[in-house]
């Protein structure tokens, strides 16, 4: 009876035992679960912090660079503000002058002098054109063949294009001197915020840096932005929000 006993306690110790190690491994693989969870987790969030930041670095850059941009087009507003009024000026004169040879040749030989001024200060868009156009209006001016008053109005048109250049986005193909040398090449141009060159078989891109007054190599990272937005001065594609390197500097309007 003794020995029936012994081994029935036995059973029921092995049997104890048993389903506590079960229960037991049960627990730890529970546990190792909720660790592997919680280390994933951590993870997840530790990744989304850092892009957090990063993010908001990258606002805080765009941000600054929006300000910038903001002051630049204010100097370009009243630039352009300020050769209408030196356009509606010169017509002012015009009105108030007598109708006399004496009168008018000479301001006229002074506007031609002011579109020098003008192109030799400014980005250089379309250089060569601006200089041709101010030498067929010298050689105009001698003409006898071509009244006064068809002197003036080309002389006021001059002035118009000057003012276009200002506020398009405009492509056209031109000789540059880059590095020391004469390179041709396409060139667009943004009013005059941003003039960007790009030889002709597109592989290299070039900004006009109007206080060194240079062309300087853009970084090759910019080339999917730049080759959309020379696209867009094509009329290739739709017209979109484009990133472009400023080729003068904000200080400048200090």
């Amino acid at each position: 009876m003794n020995s029936v006993t012994t081994s029935l306690a036995l059973s029921l110790a092995i049997a104890s035992t048993s389903s506590m190690a079960v229960g037991l491994d049960a627990a730890q693989s529970i546990q190792s679960k909720t660790n592997a969870a919680s280390a994933s987790s951590q993870k997840r969030i530790d990744a989304s912090a850092e892009k957090t930041l990063t993010l908001k670095a990258e606002i805080e850059q765009l941000q600054e660079e929006v300000n910038n941009l903001q002051v630049y087009r204010q100097h370009l507003t009243s630039l352009v503000n300020s050769q209408q009024q030196e356009v509606i000026s010169l017509e002012r004169q015009i009105d108030e002058i007598k109708s006399t040879r004496q009168g008018i040749v000479p301001l006229m030989y002074q506007m031609i002098d002011g579109l020098k001024q003008i192109t030799a200060e400014d980005v250089p868009i379309k250089l060569e054109q601006r200089n041709q156009r101010i030498a067929k209006l010298e050689k105009m001016m001698v003409r006898a063949d071509v009244s006064d008053a068809e002197k003036y109005r080309r002389i006021l048109e001059a002035y118009q294009i000057e003012l276009d250049y200002g506020t398009k986005l405009g492509l056209y193909q031109g000789q540059l001197s880059i590095d020391g040398e004469s390179r041709q090449a396409d060139v667009l141009y943004l009013g005059r915020l941003s003039l960007v060159a790009r030889s002709l078989n597109g592989n290299s891109f070039w900004a006009w840096d109007q206080n060194a007054k240079q062309w300087s190599e853009v970084d090759p990272s910019m080339k999917s932005e730049l080759d959309k937005a020379f696209s867009m001065a094509a009329k290739q594609v739709a017209p979109s929000l484009i990133t472009l390197p400023v080729s003068l500097q904000v200080a400048e309007v200090n």
